[in-house]
């Protein structure tokens, strides 16, 4: 298949040369990623400034293009103007840190794969449950089955899959659970500092993660060494409400 590969951890990420590396050997993949870290910036795109490209290597040989804007701007370009004829699937990862429960909404590796969805490709956004491993055998190992699956029997319009993978070797994963989006949030706050021209700054601080207690979420799936995989959609419309506000509005 054609693909097109992203992130949002920036082009000089380890996750992305990962599975880079695992699927050149069977599919046709084009590297389009943002030059720096873009994590948490969501499904920001750019308008009031131009977006420039530049070639990239790595390990001497010809990696992708390094694009100096958001995720969604990557999918946006490479399939508007740079990738001919467009891709057939794009995956935005490996992305370093689960995206489950809340951090779905500011995720820019999440983003990525919906950007897809609203242009009518198919896509998967594949994540690991850690900010510093480096074995991703897991996702190596189980990307390739599901761009299997996907290829045969396709997506629902407008939908994207968003796979999250404990950081385990691949041998110690206990298999796979289809979940909904759970509502895993973090107890945050911000430190309060003082830089040398006696200015206050703020830096975001994040707690220990509130446990789901839902067995069907994302995030229960990963803590039971599960790989999870949940079907999301860009339609944000809470459905019975608006019976409700009909009667508000007859």
């Amino acid at each position: 298949m054609r693909i097109l590969l992203t992130n949002d951890d920036g082009i000089y990420a380890k996750g992305i040369e990962a599975l880079y590396e695992a699927l050149t050997t069977q599919h046709d993949v084009t590297v389009v990623a943002p030059e720096t870290e873009q994590s948490a910036v969501g499904h920001a795109i750019t308008f009031l400034n131009p977006l420039r490209i530049k070639s990239v290597q790595r390990n001497g040989h010809f990696f992708g293009y390094a694009l100096d804007g958001t995720p969604a701007d990557c999918v946006k370009i490479a399939i508007a103007e740079l990738i001919k004829p467009p891709p057939e699937v794009v995956i935005s990862g490996i992305n370093q840190g689960a995206n489950v429960g809340v951090n779905v909404i500011y995720s820019g590796t999440v983003s990525a794969a919906t950007e897809a969805a609203v242009m009518g490709v198919p896509s998967v956004a594949v994540s690991i449950d850690s900010f510093t491993t480096t074995d991703f055998s897991a996702v190596l190992q189980f990307m390739p089955m599901l761009l299997q699956m996907v290829e045969q029997e396709g997506l629902p319009a407008g939908v994207s899959l968003n796979v999250n993978v404990p950081a385990l070797p691949a041998d110690k994963i206990r298999g796979v659970r289809v979940t909904h989006q759970g509502n895993m949030k973090y107890i945050e706050s911000y430190d309060r500092r003082m830089d040398p021209r006696n200015n206050v700054y703020y830096w975001l601080c994040n707690s220990a993660p509130l446990p789901d207690t839902d067995p069907c979420a994302d995030s229960s799936a990963v803590l039971a060494n599960y790989i999870s995989i949940t079907p999301i959609h860009y339609d944000l419309t809470h459905y019975p409400m608006l019976e409700t506000l009909r009667k508000w509005y007859p």
